[in-house]
C-alpha cells in the first residue's frame, strides 16, 4: 500500500486528545480483573495527557484503586457512521492529581463541574499515557508511543505559569482575536469562541461542548515568543 505522505498520525493522535471533552474509560473489576467501561469527562494536562473528574463512589473509581491500569478510548464524534471517524486508544496508568492547576485545566473545559468539584467524594485524576492506538482510517491504523503524542514541556516553564493571565487576557481583551482564530483559521461556525487552554505547542478554544485545537507554526517558549505567535496568528486570520 502507498504511503500517505500528507498524514502525520502524531498530529492527528495530539488533535484528538485536545479536542476530545468525553471518552471510554476502561478498567479492571476489582477481584475478578473482568473487563469494565464506562462514560467519563475528559480535559488535558499542559502535556497533553487526560485529566478526570471521578466520584469515589462510582466503579471505575474503585476499580482503580485496586489496579491503576486502564485504556481510554477518544474519538472525534464524526456525524454518520461513527467508525469513518478517527479514535485514539491510551494505554496507561491512573493516579490522583491533587494539583490546583489540574483542577483549573478541567473546570475550564467544564465549567458545569465546578458545582460538585469540591464535594469530599470527588476528586482529580491523570491518565498517564505509556503507549497508543490510533485509528484515522484506511491505511491508517498506528501505534504510537507517548513521547510523540504529548507535548515536551521543557523550558516552557515561564508560559506554563502564566498560562492563567494570558487565557483571562485573551478572551477579555482580544475575543475578536480569538473568534478570528476558531472561524478563519480553523473553520469553526461563527459563535463567541473562548480560549481555554495554551502550552508551548498551540491554543485550545472552546464554544460551548465544541472545542477546537490551534497548533502553534512552532513550539513558543517563553512569554514574549507566546505574545509574537498570538499577534501573527491575529494578523492571518484577519488576512483570510
Amino acid at each position: 500500500m502507498k504511503a500517505d505522505a500528507a498524514f502525520d498520525p502524531a498530529q492527528a493522535a495530539k488533535k484528538l486528545l485536545r479536542e476530545s471533552r468525553s471518552g471510554a474509560l476502561a478498567t479492571l473489576f476489582a477481584g475478578s480483573g473482568d473487563p469494565y467501561c464506562s462514560l467519563v469527562n475528559v480535559a488535558t494536562e499542559a502535556s497533553g495527557a487526560p485529566l478526570m473528574l471521578l466520584s469515589q463512589l462510582a466503579l471505575h473509581t474503585r476499580n482503580l484503586k485496586a489496579d491503576p491500569r486502564a485504556s481510554l478510548m477518544l474519538d472525534e464524534r464524526k456525524a454518520g457512521d461513527p467508525l469513518e471517524g478517527s479514535r485514539i486508544m491510551l494505554m496507561g496508568k491512573v493516579a490522583a492529581a491533587d494539583d490546583p492547576v489540574a483542577r483549573a485545566r478541567y473546570l475550564a473545559r467544564h465549567p458545569q463541574a465546578e458545582a460538585f468539584a469540591g464535594f469530599g467524594d470527588f476528586a482529580f485524576y491523570q491518565f498517564a499515557v505509556e503507549r497508543a492506538h490510533l485509528v484515522a482510517g484506511f491505511g491508517r491504523i498506528v501505534d504510537l508511543t507517548a513521547e510523540r503524542i504529548l507535548t515536551d514541556l521543557t523550558g516552557a516553564a515561564e508560559v506554563l505559569e502564566q498560562e492563567g493571565g494570558a487565557i483571562e487576557h485573551m478572551n477579555a481583551d482580544h475575543a475578536d482575536a480569538v473568534r478570528l482564530y476558531a472561524t478563519k483559521l480553523l473553520g469553526a461556525p461563527d459563535g463567541a469562541w473562548r480560549c481555554v487552554g495554551c502550552d508551548p505547542e498551540g491554543l485550545e478554544l472552546q464554544l460551548d461542548g465544541a472545542a477546537l485545537r490551534l497548533p502553534f507554526p512552532q513550539r513558543v517558549t517563553g512569554p514574549g515568543a507566546l505574545r509574537d505567535m498570538l499577534v501573527q496568528l491575529a494578523r492571518e486570520a484577519r488576512a483570510r
